[in-house]
């Protein structure tokens, strides 16, 4: 059901592609501002990130999460499910298995302020907000926190 996903291999590179276009739309829509990166990011791209992917499959990937690994710390950088598994507890059972996995690390991630699902589920696993930052006039993201 959740396993490393090899963002390398083109197949898995346009799944990635197809599942994160859609659901930056929706965040894109939340805040108001369509300059997100990952709304145009290329297979090609998606295929020499630095990140490390995990997914969640069943039949077919719908919601994967990213991350890098720098010495006691996790830099979330994508938590992203198809908008046609929103609310089916995937973010959340992707979440939970990072954290399990990196247990003791310290995480940080950031998403647009108005995401509201999003800020809900961060605080849930008990991150905490650290800041803000603008990425246009009158568009913030906000970075989370947590230590475990």
């Amino acid at each position: 059901m959740i396993g490393q996903l090899d963002h390398r291999d083109e197949e898995t590179a346009k799944d990635i592609q197809r599942i994160q276009q859609p659901a930056y739309l929706i965040e894109a829509e939340l805040m108001g501002f369509h300059g997100i990166p990952q709304l145009t990011e290329s297979i090609e791209d998606i295929q020499q990130s630095n990140e490390s992917f995990t997914g969640f499959k069943e039949e077919e990937l719908k919601g994967f999460i990213s991350y890098i690994e720098e010495e006691d710390l996790i830099d979330i950088y994508r938590l992203v499910v198809h908008p046609d598994f929103f609310r089916r507890g995937i973010a959340k059972a992707l979440l939970a298995d990072l954290m399990k996995r990196y247990k003791g690390y310290k995480f940080i991630v950031s998403t647009g302020t108005a995401n509201e699902p999003a800020k809900n589920l961060y605080h849930s696993f008990g991150f905490v907000e650290q800041d803000r930052f603008e990425v246009a006039a009158g568009i913030t993201c906000t970075n989370f926190m947590k230590q475990s």
